[in-house]
C-alpha cells in the first residue's frame, strides 16, 4: 500500500472499554488522595490525640485531685449516667437548641437580604455597605464586645437612652442583662451582627453566579419577583447556602466568648448558660473534667445530628 493510499484509510479510535476506564479513574484519583494527606496528617495530629484523650477522659473520675498527679479512677458511664438525669442539663440543651434556631434564622435572613441589596444597588452605596459589614466581621470579639457593653450598659448605654427619649418607656438604669429573656435578646443581636458579614459576602458571591439570560427570559416569560428567586435565583446559589447554613449551625449551637463576656458584666451564669459555657463551668469552674468531657461529647454528636442532613445534601451534590 502506497503512502497516498494510506492516507485515505479513515483512521478509528481505539475504543475504550470499561475496565480501562476505571484503571484511569483510579490512576488520576491517587493524585488528590496524596494532595490530602498532609492535610489529614495535621488533623490527625491536632485533632485526633485530643479527641481520644477526651474519650478516655469521659469515662474516668478526673477532677483537681488528678490535676496534681493523683491517678484517674475509671468509672464507667457514670459521667454520662449523671449528665443525664440532670435537669440542668438539658434546660441548657433545650436553651441552646431555641437560641441557635433563632440566631441562624435570623443571620441567613438578613445576610440574604444584604446580599440582593449589594447585587442591585448603585456602586458608591455597595462598596459602602460592603466598607462597613466587612469592618464589622473584622473587629476581634473584645473590643466589639466592649462596643456593646457601652451600648446596653445601664448607667450611660446610648440604647436606654434612645429608648427614654423617644417615649417608648422609662429605660433609666435598666439592666438587659439581669433577666434572661433580654440577656438572649442582646447576645441575638451581638451574635448575628457578627454573623451576617460573612453570609452576606458568601451569598453576595453566589449571587454574581446566576446567569442574566435565566433571569431576562424569566422576566420576559412574565416571572415575578418571588417567582424568580424561588425558580432561578435560590436553586443556583442553593449549595453555597447550604454550606454557609451548615457551618452557622456549628458556630451558634457552641457560641461562647459572646455569652461567657455578657455574664461577667451583669447575667446571671446558671440561668443563662449555653452549651459552650456550661462545658466551660463543668471543667475550668468545677474541676469536673470527666463531666465536661462526656457532655463535650455529647455536644459533638448533637452538632453531627443537626448537621448530617446538609451534609448528606453536599455530598449527593457533588455526586450528580
Amino acid at each position: 500500500m502506497t503512502d497516498q493510499e494510506t492516507a485515505r484509510v479513515p483512521l478509528t479510535p481505539t475504543p475504550v472499554t470499561a475496565p480501562d476506564r476505571r484503571r484511569r479513574r483510579r490512576r488520576g484519583g491517587l493524585g488528590g488522595y496524596w494532595l490530602l494527606l498532609p492535610a489529614i496528617a495535621v488533623l490527625l495530629i491536632g485533632e485526633g490525640y485530643p479527641l481520644v484523650r477526651q474519650v478516655i477522659m469521659s469515662f474516668q473520675e478526673f477532677g483537681r485531685a488528678q490535676q496534681f498527679g493523683a491517678p484517674p479512677e475509671w468509672i464507667g458511664l457514670d459521667n454520662y449516667r449523671a449528665l443525664f438525669t440532670d435537669s440542668q442539663m438539658w434546660g441548657v440543651v433545650v436553651r441552646s437548641l431555641v437560641f441557635c434556631a433563632v440566631n441562624v434564622a435570623l443571620t441567613m435572613v438578613i445576610g440574604t437580604t444584604f446580599a440582593l441589596i449589594m447585587l442591585r444597588a448603585p456602586r458608591v452605596p455597595r462598596v459602602v455597605l460592603q466598607v462597613s459589614m466587612l469592618l464589622c466581621w473584622a473587629m476581634p470579639v473584645i473590643a466589639a464586645m466592649t462596643a456593646w457593653q457601652w451600648l446596653f450598659d445601664s448607667r450611660y448605654g446610648l440604647i436606654n437612652w434612645t429608648l427614654t427619649n423617644l417615649g417608648l418607656g422609662d429605660f433609666t438604669r435598666h439592666n438587659w442583662l439581669i433577666e434572661p429573656l433580654s440577656f438572649y435578646l442582646v447576645a441575638t443581636v451581638i451574635v448575628v451582627w457578627m454573623s451576617v458579614p460573612f453570609v452576606a459576602f458568601t451569598a453576595y458571591a453566589a449571587l454574581t453566579q446566576v446567569p442574566e439570560d435565566a433571569l431576562e427570559a424569566g422576566q420576559i416569560d412574565g416571572a415575578n419577583a418571588w417567582q424568580r428567586w424561588r425558580f432561578i435565583i435560590y436553586p443556583s446559589i442553593r449549595p453555597a447556602l447550604t454550606i454557609v447554613l451548615m457551618l452557622q449551625i456549628v458556630w451558634d449551637l457552641r457560641v461562647f466568648a459572646q455569652i461567657h463576656y455578657l455574664q461577667g458584666v451583669g447575667g446571671v451564669p446558671s440561668e443563662t448558660h449555653l452549651l459552650g459555657t456550661y462545658i466551660y463551668t463543668l471543667g475550668v469552674g468545677q474541676s469536673e473534667y470527666g463531666m465536661a468531657s462526656a457532655f463535650a461529647l455529647f455536644v459533638l454528636v448533637l452538632t453531627l445530628v443537626l448537621t448530617a442532613r446538609y451534609v448528606h445534601a453536599l455530598l449527593k451534590a457533588e455526586t450528580v
